[in-house]
């Protein structure tokens, strides 16, 4: 991991941009701290400069409360190299939308299983990296779409204690089965007039997850319209599992 900026922001918060190979990402730190901090992954569907804004917010919103928050920028997205293969199947999500016709399995399946395949070890990747700096330590949470990505994570990767997922992204009907393998406490983000998701896939994603203690957070409005509210719930949900 080389760090390549930082800057002390207005609240004291910390901010580094990084690179791990070739894969950029962010890390915000909290202004002080008396031992290593415990780390929340900020996951988002791609473009980390058009997201800064609410990836900032987030991660501050965290980082005010004692947390590390650290983002990266998903495969062939941002200024990563494209996949021809990803591309395709965006611009055909983007023609059945457009059309108001059902997405099928096909093309959540082309677009979300690489997705997926990739970003997944990359994110494992960084959270080596991320503990083996002395200020930060665990335990670890997730937080953020893409929903399939936090699940694959929540399944694979032990050292992630607990998990608030966003259900604004299309999840292959074959990652149920690994749905049915999460264990770890979640909770779930639903908007429930996302223009973008299947509202009822969502509920029985929310219902195939075997952790014993998940719970659905519902609130009426689109896509980009959670109430703020909800990162105070976060907050609340992570002191639970990670302090």
């Amino acid at each position: 991991m080389q760090f390549t900026s930082e800057q002390r922001l207005d609240d004291g918060i910390l901010e580094r941009e990084f690179t791990l190979g070739e894969i950029p990402g962010i890390l915000w730190t909290p202004a002080s701290a008396s031992a290593p901090a415990p780390l929340i992954l900020v996951g988002h569907p791609g473009g980390l400069r058009m997201m800064y804004p609410r990836l900032a917010a987030r991660a501050r919103h965290a980082a005010a409360e004692g947390y590390a928050a650290a983002t990266i920028e998903l495969p062939w997205s941002g200024d990563r190299p494209r996949s021809a293969a990803a591309e395709q199947a965006r611009a055909d999500l983007r023609r059945a939308l457009e059309a108001g016709q059902s997405v099928n399995d096909e093309i959540v399946d082309r677009l979300v299983l690489p997705l997926a395949e990739r970003a997944v070890p990359e994110w494992r990747a960084t959270l080596d990296a991320l503990l083996s700096l002395p200020e930060i330590g665990g335990p670890v949470g997730y937080s953020g779409g893409v929903i399939a990505i936090g699940l694959r994570l929540a399944v694979v990767e032990p050292r992630i204690s607990a998990a608030l997922l966003f259900a604004g992204s299309f999840v292959p009907r074959t990652m149920f089965e690994e749905a049915r393998q999460v264990t770890i406490p979640l909770q779930v983000l639903l908007q429930w007039d996302d223009e973008g998701n299947d509202r009822q896939l969502a509920l029985d994603l929310f219902d195939a997850f075997g952790s014993t203690e998940k719970t659905l957070h519902a609130n009426m409005g689109g896509h980009t319209g959670v109430p703020q509210f909800e990162g105070d719930a976060g907050n609340r949900f992570f002191a639970r599992h990670l302090k």
